[in-house]
């Protein structure tokens, strides 16, 4: 990977646009919204603060919105630091988004599993990129009709698809992968067991 990029190009005012980016992770939409409605999406169904977990506990509107929003956050967090410090800048910008989004420090570091705001990110750094793991993820849905699935074959292809379309910030892929594995654990074990519940839109 061409570290020299970043070495090249870091500046002092990159660190005040990586926290903006970081803290518009922290703007979690399914908790604003939950919590509108009295309640706190994390202590129900699921426990995640994600666009599935929505629509079962509150619909597809709130679903819908939640969904939006946790994309629009991942590109724009990257547009902002395309503007601010290039590529580099904004492929960092999408990693802190991204750990924004599932590590809100103004919500006890208790977020969402990053999905929606990965796709944002992948969008904005690479269409390509974006629309490759998008098409993987449904296909994991359409055959299986679980989320879970989807997203798990997303981010197995991630590394490899950005060491082919954007190789030199295939490694910052490589981790947004990782950590999408790392916060899918309980959904594998419940895979493994049979017991992943399948999704549906009747709600």
């Amino acid at each position: 990977m061409a570290f020299d990029l970043f070495i090249e190009n870091a500046s002092l005012l990159w660190i005040p646009v990586l926290i903006i980016a970081y803290l518009i992770g922290n703007i979690s939409p399914a908790i604003l919204i939950s919590r509108a409605a009295g309640i706190d999406i994390r202590t129900k169904g699921s426990g995640n603060a994600g666009t599935t977990n929505m629509l079962r506990v509150m619909g597809k509107k709130a679903a819908l919105i939640t969904l939006v929003i946790d994309v629009f956050k991942g590109v724009i967090a990257v547009v902002i630091g395309r503007a601010v410090g290039g590529e580099g800048l904004a492929v960092l910008c999408g990693l802190f988004v991204f750990v924004g989004h599932i590590w809100p420090a103004l919500f006890e570091f208790r977020g969402g599993k990053g999905i929606a705001t990965g796709l944002g990110l992948l969008l904005a750094i690479k269409p390509m990129l974006g629309l490759i793991c998008l098409a993987a993820a449904a296909v994991g849905l359409l055959l299986t009709r679980r989320v879970s699935v989807g997203s798990l074959l997303a981010a197995i292809l991630l590394p490899f698809l950005g060491y082919w379309l954007v190789p030199d910030y295939w490694f910052f892929l490589l981790i947004i992968s990782i950590v999408i594995f790392i916060k899918h654990r309980s959904n594998i074990k419940r895979l493994l067991k049979g017991e992943e519940p399948k999704f549906n839109l009747k709600k």
